[in-house]
């Protein structure tokens, strides 16, 4: 039986990932959790794992509740030991940069991990590569588009291979308005095809989730970045594509269902039996360069990883503080990208480390609140 850490596990990774136990019948030794404190404590009791850590201020809303024999703890260093945790794999779900200690915590552990935090390869990704060669640590991708690169890969040559396509749905804009300045943060949410967290949903209106995306291949496959190309793809059904130096093309197809990458990312190529809905060969797929001028955050992406270093981290940590501005409603929409690209520019490249990339964090993060505070003042 195979044994499972969920970090992340109620938000919408971690749900489907506990989904795809049931069918597996995987244990699930640790529960790992913000504040949603009675979706933790369904999942503890149908679960009942060894640990379960939470926020502290969801403490008192999970103690004297869980399984009995289930541990509950919280704080970093618990979050940290969890990741540790001796399982099989590790699902790292947690988004954002609060994601990316655990990933370090789990490969420096030798741990397998099932990383849907892309933060940690887009602002750490040489870091973590070698975390994971040390601790003889192996990670794969849980991202649809990633997963579909690892599966793209399997016996191809590297040198054959002349360019990696990430597929967007072009989010909820991709059609319209035009004038996108008086958008509102429900309309930006409603995805047209998938189902996540907030932050990934604006992520993907503005194309900067695709950016990331672009980033974290790059690092997690040592992929040249001018190597790596984006498609839109409203559909949603080609996930990724490899052209190859002869021009012919290789393409990962399925479903819209995160539950299928899931079981890759922690199966891999034994590829098991799952109770899903095939995907009908109907309908027409259709395919569109991305508008980096409507949507300039991915260009902003391949900027930063062209810049190098502590870039990357800089951009994902304005981008963090921008779309919390532009949910809460002090910025307009436009003012995401503007935001990153004025930290971007605020905050000078520093040389990859982990002290220096928590530094890049912090002076970002400081740089995007004065940069909201002067322009949500001034109405945007």
């Amino acid at each position: 039986m195979r044994t499972l850490t969920v970090l992340g596990s109620t938000g919408s990774i971690g749900t489907q990932t506990l989904d795809v136990a049931r069918m597996r019948g995987w244990r699930v030794a640790t529960l790992v959790a913000g504040r949603n404190a009675d979706l933790l404590v369904a999942q503890a009791r149908e679960f009942r794992p060894d640990l379960v850590v939470c926020d502290p201020a969801a403490l008192d809303r999970v103690r004297d509740r869980l399984p009995s024999g289930t541990r509950l703890a919280s704080g970093d260093e618990a979050v940290a030991d969890a990741a540790a945790w001796p399982v099989d794999t590790v699902v790292a779900a947690i988004p954002g940069m609060a994601g990316v200690p655990p990933v370090r915590a789990a490969v420096r552990a030798g741990r397998h991990v099932a990383l849907a935090t892309k933060e940690a390869m887009v602002v750490a990704g040489p870091l973590v590569r070698e975390e994971a060669r040390r601790a003889d640590a192996r990670i794969t991708p849980v991202d649809s588009e990633h997963a579909g690169i690892a599966q793209l890969l399997l016996g191809e040559r590297r040198d054959a291979i002349e360019t990696v396509i990430l597929t967007a749905s072009g989010g909820p804009f991709r059609d319209g308005p035009a004038d996108l300045s008086s958008v509102t943060p429900q309309q930006a949410l409603a995805h047209p095809t998938w189902s996540m967290g907030p932050k990934v949903t604006i992520d993907s209106a503005t194309l900067f989730n695709k950016g990331l995306e672009v980033l974290e291949a790059h690092a997690l496959f040592d992929l040249p970045l001018d190597a790596i190309d984006v498609v839109v793809h409203p559909q949603s059904l080609v996930h990724a594509l490899i052209r190859f130096r002869d021009g012919s093309l290789k393409a990962q197809v399925g479903p819209h269902d995160m539950r299928l990458p899931i079981a890759w990312g922690v199966e891999g190529v034994a590829r098991p039996a799952l109770p899903l809905t095939r995907l009908e060969l109907d309908g027409a797929w259709t395919f569109a360069p991305p508008d980096h001028q409507r949507f300039p955050a991915l260009s902003l992406a391949y900027e930063a990883g062209r810049r190098g270093g502590t870039a990357p981290a800089v951009l994902n940590a304005a981008d963090e503080v921008a779309v919390a501005a532009f949910l809460d409603g002090r910025i307009p929409f436009p003012a995401i990208t503007a935001a990153v690209a004025a930290a971007l520019d605020a905050v000078a490249p520093e040389a990859l480390g982990w002290d220096a990339v928590q530094t890049a964090d912090a002076e970002a993060r400081r740089a995007t609140r004065a940069w909201v505070e002067a322009h949500a003042s001034a109405g945007g």
